[in-house]
C-alpha cells in the first residue's frame, strides 16, 4: 500500500480531555508531569521522536 502521509496524534504528551489524566502518553516528546500537576514540565524527546525525524529526513524511504 502506498502511504502519502502520516499525521501523529500529538507531538507532545497530552492530557486526556475526558479524564484529565496524563497516564497514557502518545506524543513524540515526554512531558515531566503527573496527573496531579507535579513535575518540572520539562520536555524530553522519546525514541519515537528520533524515528519520526528520520522518516521525515529520508522522505519516507527509511522506516526502520
Amino acid at each position: 500500500m502506498d502511504v502519502i502521509g502520516y499525521m501523529p496524534w500529538s507531538a507532545i504528551d497530552l492530557v486526556g480531555l475526558s479524564t484529565g489524566s496524563i497516564e497514557k502518553r502518545y506524543g513524540f516528546i515526554y512531558v515531566d508531569v503527573d496527573n496531579y500537576g507535579n513535575g518540572t514540565f520539562k520536555r524530553y524527546p522519546k525514541k519515537s521522536f528520533y524515528w519520526y525525524k528520520n522518516v521525515i529526513e529520508s522522505n519516507g524511504e527509511s522506516l526502520a
